[in-house]
């Protein structure tokens, strides 16, 4: 279980570009982290992750990660 803090840290190590949204590119560049993501959300890849949950664009917000992991009842 991650705090909102927790997560907010984790998606800002991961939002390499700091454009806002994490993308495939930037989710495999950092498996370790993404596995963190995945064991968060229960989703089991990156690529699930992105196409049940992302945007169009193949990324996704950190709200709309949130609400994921909200939703798998892994938030503090």
């Amino acid at each position: 279980m991650a705090t909102e803090q927790e997560l907010r840290s984790l998606f800002n190590i991961l939002n390499t570009d700091l454009d806002g949204k994490v993308s495939i590119n930037e989710l495999f560049f950092s498996p370790g982290l993404s596995a963190i993501i995945s064991a968060e959300t229960g989703v089991s890849s990156p690529q699930e992750l992105l196409a049940m949950h992302g945007d169009k664009d193949g990324s996704i917000t950190f709200e709309e990660l949130k609400q994921v992991v909200e939703s798998a009842g892994n938030l503090n």
